[in-house]
């Protein structure tokens, strides 16, 4: 025991004071701080306005036609598919004579490609003029219409899980957003951690340094030291960032104006109204940004979901650290690994593919299998149980992912250890699963 405990000391301190640990650890939330920014910049400046002519035989749709930031509907004379460019628009909507309730198609021609979305936007605005076309034929006038689609926008959507203890507020946006921070940043780390562990151990062996190290210690226990050791340099990095992460929030929140957090405190001890009964209105703009913000965070199970990160981020790791470090022992250069390595990568690709359609529906045989198996519960578990636990995720399910991710941990370390024991010694043979599986499985 106290061989691999010098192993891991010796694998943590010399990647933990390496430069570009240091580096990566202050400068990734900084990086990850300005690249949403930026998005979010970038994001509301960067809508390209589409100026649409609109050739309609009908006769109702000026008026009834509304624009948004992103779409303006002009009906100009003279205008027609050969000229809309030359006269400065970037598309023509052509709406044809409608037959009564008879199916009927409309064009618009595009200088650019309109895009997935504002097609998308462009129907809904056309449908919704037809229907209001249809109500004033029914006797509507165009104000009431206006009033009544102003007055229907007081309705919000809030969500509740129902549990045995009550009904506690849930948001499925956050719980989106954290499935996919924990998922990705999970199935990156396996993937960079997993690649450095082999590369350690492809190192050692091909500068002849594990023959002198086996000579003190077992085998095995330098693929745990290893293991352990790098695992160990992946939490130092999270929990650091959660500090870095906690204290530019923290900074953050110095920039905003005594008022503004005295609103926001107002807010929260009364449930988003302001005090004397004039409603949440009578609050800036930025304090009920600020209330909204903290209050959607608030409805996440932050002890539940960091726990669980924690022990799906170490428990994935060295579920397919194992088989890295078992690769490492019989291949002596990079380019030799790539065919031993794709069978242990393809599985953390497919479990991201799968985490997105889980996030889409949690419920999901998919995604409930995919969230007990091993090979994949260490990303799509974490993407369902930001929806709830035991709501979305039962006790059972969970238990169970758990038990088995364990268990899967202990058998992979057990192959790969089998594994390393003779391929650590081997030099100059190209290996293939087939004879690894056959050392794994002989008996000793």
């Amino acid at each position: 025991m106290n061989k691999i405990l010098l192993i891991i000391q010796r694998e943590y301190l010399s990647r933990v004071k390496n430069r570009t640990f240091i580096l990566t650890t202050l400068l990734t939330p900084l990086l990850f701080a300005l690249m949403i920014g930026g998005a979010t910049f970038f994001s509301m400046q960067g809508h390209t306005k589409h100026k649409i002519a609109v050739v309609d035989a009908n006769g109702f749709f000026k008026g009834n036609l509304k624009n948004t930031d992103e779409l303006v509907f002009e009906f100009p004379e003279g205008v027609d598919t050969g000229n809309f460019v030359a006269k400065g628009y970037t598309d023509i909507l052509l709406i044809p004579k409608f037959d009564g309730i008879k199916k009927t198609d409309y064009t618009i021609r595009s200088e650019k490609s309109l895009g997935f979305a504002l097609q998308e936007k462009v129907k809904d605005k056309v449908n919704a003029a037809i229907e209001d076309q249809r109500l004033q034929e029914n006797g509507i006038t165009r104000a009431q219409l206006d009033s009544i689609h102003e007055q229907s926008k007081f309705a919000e959507l809030r969500t509740m899980h129902q549990g045995k203890d009550g009904a506690r507020e849930s948001s499925e946006g956050l719980a989106a957003a954290i499935g996919y921070g924990c998922g990705i940043l999970i199935y990156i780390t396996m993937l960079i951690y997993g690649m450095m562990v082999m590369r350690g151990i492809m190192e050692e062996k091909t500068n002849r340094i594990a023959e002198v190290v086996i000579s003190s210690v077992k085998p095995f226990q330098l693929m745990m030291g290893k293991i352990i050791g790098i695992g160990a340099v992946g939490i130092t990095q999270f929990i650091l960032w959660i500090i870095l992460i906690f204290g530019l929030a923290t900074a953050a929140q110095s920039f905003i104006s005594h008022d503004t957090m005295e609103q926001v405190r107002m807010l929260q001890q009364n449930g988003g109204v302001m005090p004397g009964g004039g409603g949440a209105m009578q609050a800036s703009e930025a304090a009920q940004k600020v209330y909204n913000v903290q209050h959607t965070l608030g409805t996440a199970n932050w002890p539940l979901i960091i726990g669980c990160f924690i022990f799906y981020f170490v428990g994935g790791y060295l579920f397919y650290a194992a088989l890295f470090a078992a690769i490492g022992s019989v291949v002596e250069d990079v380019q030799g690994s790539q065919s031993l390595t794709l069978p242990v990568t393809m599985p953390i690709i497919f479990s991201f593919f799968i985490m997105t359609s889980a996030i889409q529906n949690p419920d999901s045989s998919l995604a409930v299998w995919a969230s007990i198996i091993p090979f994949s519960s260490p990303i799509v578990m974490m993407a369902r149980i930001a929806f709830g636990v035991p709501g979305t995720v039962p006790y059972w399910q969970l238990g169970a992912s758990m038990l088995c991710l364990v268990s899967g941990f202990l058998f992979t370390t057990w192959l790969a250890g089998k594994i390393y024991r003779t391929g650590i010694l081997l030099y100059g043979k190209k290996t293939t699963w087939k004879e690894m599986m056959k050392w794994a499985f002989r008996k000793s």
